[in-house]
């Protein structure tokens, strides 16, 4: 297991940040005390083989890790920082910048190139935390923002690997403004259509960490991490202030403001798999056309569906996404607040067509390792979905949606984070994308919980499925004060499959094979 290292701050400051994590030369790990001079595994990863700590790698070394042999050329090496404000200090300025040019054989904190992953071209952007802590300075955001642009102009996908430490303060304000420059390249790779993916690696922090890294389409991790707006300095200067589980890429995970948190030997793996999901090879258009299949089977009794579609073994989204989806990478978080397991949702191939698929996932009775509160969708659920959709509509690819909640989670916590505003937008936002999209109900439709990811082209529906406006329970139960009405409740909602075809709710009711 990885530890958590914000507990060994106070150590790290006494000793030099970049030096007690930097890996190169070290004898024994640093929280496990395990001998790594003889482990191959340590010397190709940087990570310890006992207890998964991972170290620093430099911005070459991360460059090998990702990149096919071979592949790299390097972009704007010659520009180099000139202290802009004459900065005094005890060192000087231009001292650390050559005694770190000496030592890392870089020229500034970034390394910037064009290489190939896995066959497919891309731009790198690789911070390197043993210079500077990779501050941001001048010359830092002008790699960083001619390397997006440069990618632009050639149509490849970005790939940045952050490890920062804070702010570059030799260069004061201008080191601040890179920010804005940095997001500005950001955006313009975004209205390009350009992939963009992040790795956070250890530590990323500050100026960095708050600009165009939280900019990705996708943010991938490393465990164990420190990430945080907030530097290092100011957290180890408040060390009572933070636990173990605070500014690590897994507490960042449970708060829904990365996709995954991965093993370094893992990444390229990853990456390559979500590049060749974004390439764009062909594109699917809507048809108007009304492709109306007959039915085949009987429809059964309100009452009935209903207790087929709350069945303990129906399928859930998942078990459909599992059976259904290739090379499936799953999106975590709404970047915002948490990530809610009751909606799964990422990319996927179907037929070798990438899609977005989210799913509201109410899971098995009896599987205690996720709550997925029965599929009642939190706010962030929806915002979840929100972020699924905008990445569709860039990437132009089809949404697929699968519907079985018994409805929004209406408790005074999701109110509270905007549930209203939450389903409109989301409702909103689906209806008006430019891409082919589909819903499908495969069990429980229930009120504007189901509806928020059901405003589609087409709208299909499992043959034993409902959708409904309230529960029978409920309907039962305002309208005559008796539960014991609700078989014939469920008979005036118009609820079934057929219900719904015949009310023009859904285009199609596809048959289930008997069980």
């Amino acid at each position: 297991m990885v530890r958590y290292i914000s507990s060994l701050l106070p150590k790290a400051f006494r000793s030099g940040i970049p030096e007690t994590f930097n890996s190169s030369d070290r004898d024994l790990c640093l929280v496990c005390d395990v001998n790594l001079e003889e482990s191959a595994f340590y010397i190709r990863t940087k990570i310890c083989p006992d207890c998964r700590f991972h170290y620093s790698m430099t911005a070459r070394e991360r460059i090998d890790f990702l990149a096919d042999q071979g592949s790299f050329k390097e972009i704007n090496r010659s520009l180099v920082s000139l202290d802009p404000l004459s900065f005094s200090s005890r060192t000087s300025y231009r001292d650390r910048l050559f005694s770190d040019q000496k030592r890392t054989g870089l020229t500034e904190a970034v390394v910037t190139g064009t290489c190939t992953i896995d066959g497919i071209s891309c731009m790198l952007a690789i911070l390197d935390f043993g210079f500077l802590g990779g501050t941001m300075g001048c010359v830092v955001g002008e790699k960083v923002s001619l390397a997006f642009e440069r990618a632009a102009k050639m149509k490849i996908p970005v790939i940045s690997v952050v490890t920062s430490g804070g702010s570059r303060i030799q260069e004061g304000v201008l080191s601040l403004m890179q920010m804005a420059k940095t997001s500005v390249a950001s955006n313009h790779l975004n209205e390009k259509g350009i992939p963009y993916i992040s790795i956070l690696a250890n530590p990323a922090t500050g100026q960095a960490y708050a600009s165009f890294a939280n900019l990705a389409d996708i943010i991938l991790a490393e465990p164990g991490a420190i990430v945080g707006y907030n530097p290092i300095s100011n957290i180890t200067n408040n060390e009572e202030s933070f636990g173990e589980n605070t500014h690590t890429a897994e507490s960042h995970l449970d708060h829904g403001l990365v996709d995954a948190v991965a093993e370094r030997t893992e990444l390229k793996g990853i990456v390559s798999v979500l590049l060749d999901l974004l390439q764009k090879e062909f594109k699917i258009y809507s048809s108007s056309a009304n492709r109306h299949v007959s039915r085949t089977y009987e429809a059964s009794g309100a009452w009935h569906s209903v207790q087929l579609a709350r069945h303990t073994s129906r399928p859930t989204s998942m078990d459909l996404m599992a059976r259904m989806m290739d090379n499936f990478v799953e999106l975590h978080g709404d970047r915002m607040y948490g990530d809610d397991p009751s909606i799964v949702c990422g990319l996927g191939q179907i037929g070798g067509q990438t899609v977005i698929v989210i799913g509201q996932e109410r899971g098995h009775r009896g599987n205690l390792d996720i709550d997925r509160r029965e599929g009642r969708t939190m706010p962030e659920g929806f915002r979840k979905a929100q972020r699924a959709i905008s990445i569709a509509q860039k990437f132009e690819l089809p949404v697929i949606s699968f519907i079985d909640t018994p409805g929004a989670n209406l408790s005074a916590e999701a109110e509270n984070r905007g549930l209203g505003n939450s389903i409109a937008s989301t409702m909103a936002l689906l209806s008006g994308i430019s891409v082919p999209t589909l819903s499908a109900v495969i069990g429980e439709g229930g009120s504007a919980g189901a509806l928020a990811l059901g405003a589609t082209d087409r709208v299909i529906m499992l043959e034993n499925a409902i959708y409904s406006a309230v529960s029978p329970e409920e309907a039962a139960e305002i309208i005559y004060q008796d539960e014991d009405k609700v078989e014939e409740v469920a008979e005036s909602l118009k609820l079934t499959a057929l219900d719904c075809e015949e009310l023009g709710i859904v285009d199609q009711v596809i048959p289930e094979p008997d069980g």
